[in-house]
C-alpha cells in the first residue's frame, strides 16, 4: 500500500484575505461605535458626589453647612441650554447653603459673546441662602475677561475675581475669596485676601487647581477648582491621556492636599475637545464643611 501523501497547505486567497480584513474592520468599528455611543451617553449622565471637607478655623455656625460646586459647564456646540437648565434644577433640589461656580461657562473664548449670556442667565436661577459666587475660567477670557465681567454684572451672581466677601450665619463668619484665571487672566491672591483678617475660615475659588500649587497660602482653608475635567477620558490602568495641568495626575479630580491647603477639583459638567466622557462622568459636588482637627 502506498504511503499517504501529505496534503499541501491551502494558500490564503485574495478573496479570503479581504473577507477577513473586512470582518475584523467591522468588529473594530462596531466596538469603537459602542464606545463612542457610551461616551456620548456618559457625558449626559450627571452624577452627584457628596463629601465632607475640613476647613481651618471654621466657626461653629458653619459646621455642617453645604457648598455646591459647579465647574466647566462649557455651554456651546457640545452642551445645550437644556443641559444647563437641568444642572440648575438638580442643584437647587439639593438645597445647598452656598453655591460656588468655578469657571468655564463658555465653550470657546472666541465665542463668549454668544455663549456666556444665556449660560449665566440660566445660572442666575440658582438659589442658596448664603449666596451664589463665581470666578471665570480660561474659556471665559475673551477681551481679557471683559465680556465675562460685563455679563455677570447684569446678573445676581456675585463675582469674586481678585476679591473676597464675608458670609454670615448664626453670628459667625466665613470668608469667600476668588482669583482670576491662571492662564489668561491676572490672578492676584494678595488683592483677594486684602480685606480678609488673619486666622479666619477662608474658602478660595480658583478655576485652575495649579494656582493652589503655585500660590500656596496658609490663610486659605480650602480651594475649590475645576479645569481638568478629571481627564474627561479615563482609561483604567492607563490613566487620562489628556490633563491640562503642570502637575500631571495630582489634580485630576477629587480632594487633593496642596502645598498649603486642601483642594477640591471637580470633574466638571461639560466637555472640551471631544463631546464625550469615558469613566469620568459629569458631576455636581455637594461639600459638607467640617472643622479642621
Amino acid at each position: 500500500m502506498d504511503a499517504k501523501q501529505p496534503q499541501k497547505p491551502v494558500g490564503l486567497t485574495r478573496r479570503t484575505f479581504l473577507h477577513r480584513v473586512a470582518r475584523t474592520t467591522a468588529v473594530v468599528a462596531g466596538a469603537g461605535g459602542l464606545v463612542t455611543a457610551y461616551g456620548f451617553w456618559e457625558a449626559s449622565d450627571i452624577r452627584l458626589r457628596k463629601i465632607d471637607v475640613s476647613v481651618a478655623h471654621l466657626p461653629g455656625a458653619f459646621a455642617g453647612k453645604t457648598v455646591a460646586v459647579l465647574a466647566d459647564i462649557h455651554h456651546g456646540p457640545f452642551v445645550g441650554m437644556s443641559f444647563v437648565r437641568e444642572v440648575v434644577r438638580l442643584t437647587n433640589a439639593l438645597a445647598p447653603d452656598l453655591i460656588a461656580l468655578v469657571g468655564d461657562y463658555a465653550h470657546k473664548g472666541t465665542h463668549t459673546t454668544e455663549q456666556l449670556p444665556p449660560c449665566l442667565e440660566a445660572l442666575s436661577r440658582l438659589t442658596a441662602p448664603l449666596g451664589v459666587f463665581a470666578v471665570p475660567g480660561n474659556h471665559d477670557m475673551q477681551n481679557r475677561g471683559q465680556v465675562y465681567r460685563d455679563v455677570i454684572g447684569t446678573t445676581p451672581l456675585t463675582d469674586l475675581t481678585n476679591r473676597a466677601v464675608r458670609v454670615t450665619a448664626g453670628g459667625d463668619h466665613l470668608w469667600l475669596a476668588g482669583v482670576d484665571d491662571l492662564w489668561w487672566g491676572k490672578p492676584d491672591l494678595k488683592a483677594a485676601l486684602r480685606e480678609v483678617p488673619e486666622s479666619v475660615a477662608t474658602v478660595l475659588l480658583a478655576h485652575n487647581p495649579d494656582f493652589a500649587e503655585e500660590n500656596p497660602s496658609d490663610r486659605v482653608g480650602l480651594v475649590l477648582s475645576g479645569h481638568t475635567h478629571g481627564g474627561q477620558v479615563y482609561l483604567p490602568g492607563l490613566g487620562a491621556p489628556w490633563l491640562p495641568s503642570r502637575y500631571g495626575a495630582k489634580y485630576r479630580c477629587g480632594l487633593v492636599q496642596g502645598p498649603a491647603s486642601p483642594v477640591y477639583v471637580s470633574r466638571g459638567l461639560g466637555e472640551a475637545g471631544i463631546p464625550l466622557r469615558l469613566s469620568c462622568p459629569p458631576e455636581i459636588v455637594l461639600l459638607t464643611l467640617t472643622p479642621a482637627a
